[in-house]
C-alpha cells in the first residue's frame, strides 16, 4: 500500500490501523489456543480494508454506491 495515500485520507488510515491491532489481537488468541476464533477475526477485520479499497477505486458514482 502507498504511504502516501494512507497519510492523506483519514478513513484508509483509520482503517488500515485498525488491521493492524486486529493482526495483534488475533495473535494473542492463537497464543491462548483460540484457533478458530482468532482466524474469523482476522478475516472479517482486515476485510474492512479491502472493502474500502474497493470503494475508493470504483469507476462510477452508481459503483462506488454498489461496493
Amino acid at each position: 500500500m502507498n504511504d502516501d495515500r494512507v497519510s492523506e485520507n483519514l478513513i484508509v488510515k483509520l482503517s488500515f490501523q485498525f488491521a493492524l491491532e486486529i493482526v495483534k489481537y488475533a495473535e494473542l488468541l492463537e497464543e491462548k489456543r483460540k484457533f478458530v476464533v482468532a482466524n474469523q477475526l482476522l478475516k472479517s477485520g482486515t476485510s474492512i480494508g479491502a472493502n474500502i479499497w474497493e470503494a475508493q477505486n470504483s469507476e462510477s458514482k452508481v459503483d462506488f454506491i454498489h461496493k
